[in-house]
């Protein structure tokens, strides 16, 4: 009796290993990172619009957060910014320009290889000297474009492609086969989003409004945020308490639900609908959008692909 028990432990082992290879090592073609890709690219260039508009209230010599102020919030970890030690307009001004450009670059797939770390590091730059100010967006779009880096995002769907087709001609980044690194950037994003959601779920938990089931009212009447009148939903307690339950154990156990391929398409599905209400009821239509795009990691790239096909077909 022991001994198929004995080399039977070996062969689970082995099965372990063979899963472990195959999550992680196995190609990818790069359709659905390159939908990320063109989305974070425009949400970065639009944040760093918004940023350039009221550069000297975020970041000049007479900051809402000052240089000190700054200091004091880092002093603990290890973040970084050369913009701790640049007040002047002129160049604040030229870092968000380079940062615009690098992110339209991004977006349109122009020297991707060059443009995506490029785009990430003057966020980052941001980032770190607006601690404080900042909101999920902001933070999404550096990790996407972080984790971008390490794939060809840009082999498909990109002015790099587009040149390597018309003109023969190879532009870094361009490889529309699938690749390693296409895999590895897919697996960190869905594995980030699901620590992202597990969190959330807990920190959730641990508030009073979520566990009696009127967090989600508190939301909607909340006038600071409201851009779509549904207070109608008052009328119906039960639906509220309901939304509420269902949101807090989606948002915990997302983590586990997106990988079986039964639960995936209900546990994405859940996500539109949630970060589409985030957008549409409470005015946060960036971050409603890149979450669901985010959540659009789990998505497999002969799905996009033949989804951009039926979308060019009916355009044409």
């Amino acid at each position: 009796m022991s001994q198929p028990t004995s080399a039977s432990v070996p062969r689970w082992l082995k099965g372990w290993r063979i899963a472990w290879d195959q999550f992680w090592f196995t190609s990818r073609a790069p359709h659905t990172l390159a939908v990320i890709r063109i989305a974070c690219g425009g949400m970065m260039a639009y944040i760093h619009i918004i940023w350039a508009s009221l550069l000297t209230d975020f970041m000049g010599t007479h900051a809402w957060i000052d240089q000190a102020t700054i200091g004091r919030l880092h002093a603990d970890d290890w973040a970084w910014s050369w913009l701790w030690y640049i007040d002047s307009p002129v160049l604040l001004s030229l870092h968000q320009v380079i940062a615009i450009a690098a992110s339209l670059a991004m977006m349109l797939g122009l020297a991707t290889r060059l443009a995506v770390p490029l785009a990430w590091w003057m966020t980052l730059m941001v980032c770190h000297r607006m601690t404080g100010a900042l909101f999920g967006l902001d933070q999404i779009v550096v990790m996407l474009s972080m984790y971008l880096m390490l794939s060809r995002c840009g082999g498909v769907w990109s002015l790099d492609a587009w040149l390597r087709n018309r003109r023969g001609v190879v532009v870094l980044g361009s490889i529309e086969e699938p690749t390693i690194g296409n895999n590895l950037a897919t697996r960190l994003i869905q594995l980030h989003v699901c620590v992202i959601y597990l969190f959330g779920g807990l920190g959730k938990m641990r508030g009073e409004l979520w566990i009696d089931g009127s967090a989600l009212w508190w939301t909607i009447v909340n006038y600071e945020y409201q851009s779509l009148d549904v207070t109608w939903l008052g009328h119906f307690p039960l639906v509220i308490g309901t939304l509420t339950a269902v949101t807090i154990f989606w948002e915990t156990f997302y983590c586990a639900l997106v990988w079986p391929r039964l639960t995936r398409p209900i546990t994405l599905a859940a996500a539109v609908f949630v970060h589409g209400g985030i957008a549409l009821a409470l005015g946060m239509v960036t971050f409603g959008t890149i979450m669901i795009v985010a959540n659009f990691a789990f998505v497999e790239p002969h799905t996009t692909r033949r989804w951009a096909a039926l979308v060019t077909r009916h355009g044409a």
